[in-house]
C-alpha cells in the first residue's frame, strides 16, 4: 500500500515538474500567434483568440531571416561534420593507439574542457583577423573543428570495446580508417549521436562567439539576429512581442526534430556504460 502511494506521489510530482518546465515553451508559442491587440489585454489569454499564422511570415520582414538562417545551417552542419570526425579519429588514437606521450596529450585535451571560448577569443580573433578570415564561414566553423568533450566521450566508448575486434577487423585486411568507419564507429553509434546531438545545439545556440567573428548582416546567424531583432524593438515591445517570439519558435523548431530522432540513439547511450 505504501508502496503504491509512493509511486503515485512520484508520478504526480513529476508530472508537476514537467509542466512547470514546459510553460514557458508553450507560452512562447501562444503568443507567436496573438495579435497585439491581445497581446495589450489587462488579463492574459491563455490560448489565442484567433490564430495569426502571419506572425511567422512577418518576421522576414523585420531581419534578413533567411540569410540568417542559411549562415546558421552552414555554421552548424560544417561544426558537426568537423567534430565528429575529430573526435573519432582522435578518440581512436587515445583509445586504442600506442605512441610516446598518449596519456600526457590526452591530460590537455581535457584540460581544454576548462577553458571558455571568452578566454581564447582575443588571440584566436588575432590570427583570423592577419589571415583575413574575420567575417567569413571560415572563422565561424574552423575555430571550433575538434571538441574535447567529444574527444573525451568517444575515448571512453571505445576503450570498453574489446580490442580482439579490431585485430580480427586487420586480420580481414581492413586499415586504421576502414576499423574506425566501419568497425568501431558503428559499434559506439549511440554515443556518436549522443555528441552529434550536443553538437547540433551548441553550435546552432551559439551567440558569442558569431556576434564577435562576423560584423554584417552577410554573415550573421540567427541568435545575432534575434538579439538585433530584440533591440530594434525595444520601448515597443507591446506591438511587436508577437514577432519576437514567432522568430524565437521559427529557431528552436530544429533542435526540437533533431532531438525527437535522436532520443532512442541518447537514452541507449545513457543506459549503456559509457565512462568505463
Amino acid at each position: 500500500m505504501k508502496s503504491s502511494v509512493f509511486v503515485s506521489a512520484r508520478i504526480i510530482a513529476a508530472v508537476i515538474v514537467t509542466l512547470f518546465m514546459f510553460f514557458p515553451i508553450y507560452w512562447m508559442g501562444v503568443t507567436a500567434l496573438k495579435s497585439p491587440e491581445e497581446l495589450r489585454l489587462a488579463v492574459p489569454t491563455f490560448w489565442p483568440e484567433k490564430f495569426m499564422w502571419s506572425n511567422f511570415l512577418n518576421v522576414f520582414d523585420k531581419i534578413p531571416f533567411a540569410r540568417f538562417s542559411l549562415n546558421t545551417i552552414i555554421q552548424t552542419v560544417g561544426i558537426v561534420v568537423l567534430q565528429i570526425n575529430v573526435a573519432l579519429m582522435a578518440a581512436y588514437a587515445f583509445a586504442k593507439g600506442s605512441f610516446i606521450g598518449r596519456d600526457k596529450l590526452f591530460l590537455l585535451v581535457l584540460a581544454a574542457l576548462i577553458v571558455p571560448d571568452q578566454v581564447v577569443f582575443v588571440p584566436v580573433y588575432v590570427m583570423l583577423s592577419k589571415i583575413g578570415w574575420l567575417d567569413t564561414y571560415y572563422a565561424l566553423i574552423i575555430p571550433h573543428a575538434a571538441s574535447a568533450y567529444g574527444i573525451f566521450l568517444l575515448r571512453q566508448m571505445f576503450r570498453s570495446i574489446n580490442n580482439d575486434v579490431i585485430e580480427a577487423s586487420k586480420m580481414d585486411g581492413a586499415n586504421r580508417m576502414q576499423i574506425l568507419y566501419k568497425v568501431l564507429a558503428p559499434m559506439a553509434m549511440p554515443t556518436v549521436v549522443t555528441l552529434l546531438v550536443i553538437s547540433f545545439i551548441g553550435s546552432w545556440n551559439s551567440y558569442f562567439w558569431p556576434l564577435v567573428m562576423t560584423n554584417s548582416d552577410k554573415m550573421r546567424v540567427l541568435t545575432v539576429g534575434l538579439a538585433k531583432m530584440r533591440d530594434s524593438i525595444g520601448g515597443n515591445e507591446a506591438l511587436s512581442f508577437h514577432l519576437l517570439m514567432a522568430a524565437s519558435v521559427t529557431v528552436i523548431i530544429p533542435i526540437v526534430v533533431v532531438f525527437v530522432f535522436a532520443q532512442k540513439h541518447i537514452i541507449t547511450a545513457m543506459s549503456n556504460s559509457t565512462f568505463k
